[in-house]
């Protein structure tokens, strides 16, 4: 029994652990987009034929606007028109800002 304890102790702080990450991690991308913005192919980008994806992390206030963008990976030069568009977008209104993953696609 004195062993049995320790076991179900680590299980419980595991479990704990998980329901936090998944709460973290609830709700992104869920958010539907009423409207979005193409982004401009940056001049530079163009003359190197520099193409890609950038990958944006997006909080949505409620209202279904853009509170912030965090760039998650991508080219640098393609990164800044990626988040000057997502500033553009507009999502469905809910009770709460969401976290929302967003990939654009330069060819």
């Amino acid at each position: 029994m004195q062993r049995l304890i320790p076991i179900l102790m680590g299980l419980l702080l595991f479990g704990a652990a998980i329901a936090t990450l998944a709460q973290e991690t609830e709700g992104a991308g869920i958010r539907k987009i009423v409207s979005q913005a193409r982004p401009v192919y940056p001049d530079l980008a163009r003359k190197n034929g520099i193409q890609g994806s950038v990958k944006l992390l997006v909080t949505v206030a409620p209202g279904g606007t853009v509170k912030s963008v965090q760039t998650l990976g991508g080219n640098p030069v393609l990164a800044k028109a990626a988040e000057d568009s997502v500033y553009k977008f507009r999502w469905m209104p809910t009770q709460q800002e969401s976290k929302e993953l967003v990939e654009m696609r330069f060819h």
